[in-house]
């Protein structure tokens, strides 16, 4: 076995400019620069030892401290991030453990799930945190969306809006107003599809957080809506920004406030079909936009009003 430390023919990495080692091309001197060694004779860079041993930096959403010891904190997560883990079969070192070692490391697994979540608000925590991120997946949502929406939730329940209401309402609630809050074009209905609550149940638990929390949310427009709904149906171009004309109009207008949006947008890309001789059945469109095809004809005749 080798006794002989690996830095004995190497460079010190603790020492500063310059280093009083040789160069093994040359036999020039050798200087630091950065986080590279160099031979300031023949040019030849070190790169053989050039190990970075401290931490990382970065900064992560204004944080005081801008060390990078694990992966960032997030509030989707019950113990933003900061957990730990009991293993299974293996130790450190790789090596298989005894059967009495797995049933009492089984044991500390269970203790330690129970600490975690001692009381019925903690558990209530996780639970809604889980569906948080489940939901958001499911409608492909980015990052952000999803720690807004964990973040609406945990200040749903730090003032009290839970008790007496569904969990799965409010984390559903929670989705759909960090997509208002966002100004993202997502409908009810979408949501619903992916939540464990019905329509009546998201629509209160929006409601309640949108008085008690003071969300600063936006009607959405209906040209948000147009992208998403004209991708589904592969329209071409042209139609499409003569949809997106079509809307500015109603929008500048004022026609939009009190109308459904995606039905809004839905009449629009229809409209805009119908004279670029694309066809697109109302009935397809009304079902993608979380309409009824009598809004699209009624929006419609209020689009044809500002041709």
């Amino acid at each position: 076995m080798a006794t002989k430390h690996i830095y004995a023919t190497g460079f010190d990495e603790s020492e500063r400019l310059p280093i009083d080692l040789p160069c093994p091309e040359c036999s020039g001197s050798l200087e630091r620069d950065q986080r590279q060694t160099y031979c300031t004779e023949c040019g030849l860079v070190i790169r053989e030892y050039e190990i970075d041993h401290g931490p990382d930096w970065f900064d992560y959403q204004n944080q005081e401290s801008n060390k990078h010891v694990g992966s960032p904190l997030t509030p989707a997560r019950h113990d933003k991030g900061l957990s730990s883990e009991i293993g299974e079969q293996r130790d450190g070192m790789g090596n298989r453990l005894s059967g009495r070692t797995r049933r009492r490391f089984s044991r500390l697994r269970r203790h330690h799930s129970q600490a975690r979540q001692p009381t019925r608000r903690s558990r209530n925590t996780v639970r809604g945190l889980i569906d948080v991120r489940r939901v958001t997946s499911a409608l492909g949502l980015p990052t952000s969306v999803r720690d807004r929406a964990a973040s609406l939730f945990r200040e749903s329940q730090s003032r009290g809006l839970l008790p007496g209401r569904s969990v799965h309402s409010f984390t559903a609630g929670s989705v759909y107003a960090a997509c208002r809050c966002f100004d993202l074009p997502r409908t009810l209905q979408e949501v619903e599809s992916v939540a464990r609550c019905d329509r009546s149940a998201l629509r209160n638990a929006y409601r309640v957080m949108n008085v008690e929390l003071g969300l600063e949310v936006t009607a959405p427009s209906p040209s948000a809506f147009l992208p998403r709904l004209a991708s589904e149906f592969d329209i071409s171009d042209t139609t499409r920004r003569e949809a997106f004309v079509l809307a500015r109009r109603l929008e500048d207008a004022g026609d939009v406030i009190g109308r459904h949006p995606a039905g809004v947008a839905a009449a629009c890309l229809y409209e805009a079909g119908q004279q670029t001789g694309e066809r697109i059945l109302q009935k397809e469109l009304a079902t993608e936009a979380g309409v009824s095809p009598p809004t699209i004809r009624n929006r419609r005749e209020e689009v044809r009003e500002h041709c």
